[in-house]
């Protein structure tokens, strides 16, 4: 099963969703009892100019997220989207991974 979240359910964790904000990323999470761990990742032209710098950022939160699934370190039954901040910029995949399971059991209140 891939983690890669449809981009037609982007609208319902943003709008159902809890957002949890991180040095390196902001994070939106949607529990649902139908879904498996998935992930979509956001990276802003705005803030990243460059496509090499875009692409970048996407590839360091997919692959820190796919990490964390496969280690078992992120919750079940939710939907994610990871939004990169600018300080992502220059940093590690394992700062990555840090930050996501920082954030991931940071707030384990139910959304709304």
């Amino acid at each position: 099963m891939s983690t890669r979240l449809p981009g037609a359910k982007y609208k319902r964790v943003f709008d159902r969703g809890r957002s949890l904000k991180g040095r390196l990323l902001v994070a939106w999470r949607c529990p649902s009892p139908d879904a498996d761990r998935q992930a979509g990742v956001v990276v802003s032209k705005k803030t990243f100019h460059d496509a090499v710098d875009r692409n970048r950022a996407k590839r360091l939160m997919r692959e820190a997220f796919r990490l964390l699934v496969k280690e078992g370190a992120m919750p079940g039954g939710t939907e994610w989207i990871f939004i990169a901040r600018a300080a992502i910029r220059g940093r590690k995949c394992q700062e990555v991974m840090e930050e996501m399971s920082r954030l991931a059991f940071r707030d384990s209140r139910p959304s709304r």
